[in-house]
């Protein structure tokens, strides 16, 4: 065997070992995903069973006790709520982000440096610290159970990040193609729609997924600010969870219906999603 044969053995294996180790890693992070899904469909019995039976029987009765098939309790008002408080606070984190980014990277402000530290110091508070004061806030406000005020927070939760993510993004935009729409006469309202955003459309999509999947999962806020009308999907999901006990089938069966959104909005934008994520990490 020749040098360079035993160069290519060497880098065939070590590419074999490496894909080998990744399978591994996917598997052993979707593992719980799968677990729950075929819990799901198991009755109580089964499901409570230690070690768990795999080979139970299937039945859809924790999807219809989720659909308040016993209970007459139906999650679509807060599966409504978590989509409207969601679809909306993103929305307004991509409008409010994608400006102040172009400004923090392609027209860069005085002390732009201080500015990203002032974002990120706004993460730097433990959300249970300002607990308390949103609460009496959104209490005079006569704003308590109302899905506009998950929206505001939302909105100002994801803000930081998606504005750290976008400058990112946006300083990977060729600034030749920004001075051609310039001397064409473009403003900043074209350049930010006709230009920058089919450019800069992968970093853009992962930025709205990651403010959408924070969005969606968020509790803590929601579990207090919130009650009957404005309740998110999180909050019906601790519903099941009763002084009676713990019935796995129906938590697992209520807990892939909560995140089937979310898995579809990453199947869906995987493509721009993983090119977002990437976008710069090779020069």
């Amino acid at each position: 065997m020749t040098a360079q044969e035993g160069r290519a053995s060497t880098g065939l294996l070590r590419r074999g070992i490496w894909g080998f180790l990744a399978w591994f890693c996917g598997l052993f992070f979707f593992l719980p995903f799968a677990w729950m899904v075929l819990t799901s469909f198991h009755g109580e019995a089964d499901a409570a069973t230690n070690p768990p039976s795999i080979g139970a029987a299937l039945t859809l009765q924790g999807y219809r006790e989720f659909f308040g098939a016993s209970t007459g309790v139906s999650p679509w008002p807060p599966l409504i709520n978590s989509l409207t408080a969601s679809v909306t606070s993103t929305l307004l984190v991509l409008v409010l982000a994608i400006p102040a980014a172009y400004a923090l990277s392609i027209k860069p402000v005085r002390k732009w440096t201080d500015v990203l530290f002032f974002f990120l110091s706004t993460k730097m508070l433990p959300a249970v610290a300002g607990l308390l004061p949103v609460y009496l806030i959104a209490k005079n406000a006569g704003m308590l159970d109302n899905v506009w005020l998950l929206v505001i927070l939302y909105t100002s939760m994801n803000l930081p990040i998606a504005v750290w993510m976008m400058r990112s993004f946006l300083a990977e935009v060729p600034v030749e193609i920004l001075e051609a729409a310039s001397i064409d006469g473009a403003g900043l309202p074209t350049v930010l729609v006709r230009i920058v955003a089919p450019v800069a459309a992968p970093g853009i999509a992962a930025t709205a997924l990651i403010s959408f999947i924070f969005s969606w999962n968020e509790l803590l806020f929601a579990r207090v600010l919130t009650g009957v009308v404005a309740g998110t999907a999180p909050v019906f999901l601790t519903g099941f969870v009763t002084s009676q006990g713990l019935f796995l089938a129906k938590v697992c069966a209520a807990a892939v219906c909560v995140s089937l959104p979310v898995l579809v909005a990453g199947f869906a934008a995987q493509d721009k999603l993983v090119q977002g994520l990437s976008l710069g990490a090779v020069k």
